[in-house]
């Protein structure tokens, strides 16, 4: 995926919720700040990944969403996402986390978030969803599936067989299709019969199929303005 260079959010893109929030005690041990979701209200689209990563301290503009309070601006994982929506022709997706904090393990690597922790999240992400009423929900990875599931009240069988496959979500108002988490994406994509660009045509489709203004993946769009954050007033 090209790399692309354009400002990541602003900090006063965030939809704060509860500024101190202490649900969960070891997050708050673990978290430098609460990475909270971003985007516009009124977005179509909105993206839930499973947790915020320990970030880059010397990243000065994607340095994660536990150093900068803001969901998907890892270097890796939320550029990547997002770049991926913007060549389907979404960019101005809102994007969030599952877990708001940084789940830390003993080696200062990530952790899973327990059952409990996402328990204890889910009404923030519950408010998220009804504060920006989104057509559709793209949750990245296993995990993230699995407590969007959890909220609806349905259990996740084999997430591989769940990808690019919409699941109607009455109890939360939206359609929910997941998405191969960045980390493993170019290993599975070809696994589930995809290349690169037919893996976002795919996204384009179900996209478009659910009322999302998306188009189909050009090798020429470049994608470049793949952070522009549509204006309201």
């Amino acid at each position: 995926m090209p790399d692309h260079t354009s400002d990541p959010p602003a900090p006063d893109d965030a939809l704060v919720l509860a500024p101190d929030c202490r649900r969960c005690p070891a997050l708050v041990a673990s978290r430098d700040r609460i990475a909270w979701g971003n985007g516009p209200a009124d977005a179509a689209v909105m993206v839930v990944g499973e947790a915020p990563a320990a970030g880059d301290p010397n990243a000065a503009d994607w340095p994660g969403g536990n150093r900068s309070g803001l969901a998907y601006i890892s270097r890796h994982s939320g550029r990547r996402v997002r770049a991926l929506l913007a060549s389907v022709g979404v960019d101005d997706a809102f994007y969030t986390n599952a877990v708001k904090c940084l789940p830390a393990g003993g080696d200062g690597s990530n952790r899973e978030p327990t059952d409990a922790e996402r328990s204890n999240c889910r009404t923030h992400l519950r408010a998220e969803l009804d504060h920006v009423d989104p057509a559709v929900v793209l949750s990245t990875g296993k995990h993230a599936t699995a407590s969007l599931f959890a909220a609806e009240g349905r259990d996740l069988d084999r997430f591989v067989d769940r990808v690019l496959d919409p699941v109607a979500c009455p109890t939360l108002e939206t359609t929910v299709v997941a998405l191969l988490h960045p980390s493993y994406a170019d290993v599975w994509r070809s696994r589930l019969g995809y290349d690169r660009n037919g893996y976002r045509r795919a996204l384009a489709t179900v996209l478009r199929d659910h009322g999302v203004d998306a188009h189909p993946y050009n090798k020429n769009h470049p994608a470049k303005h793949f952070l522009r954050r549509r204006r309201t007033m």
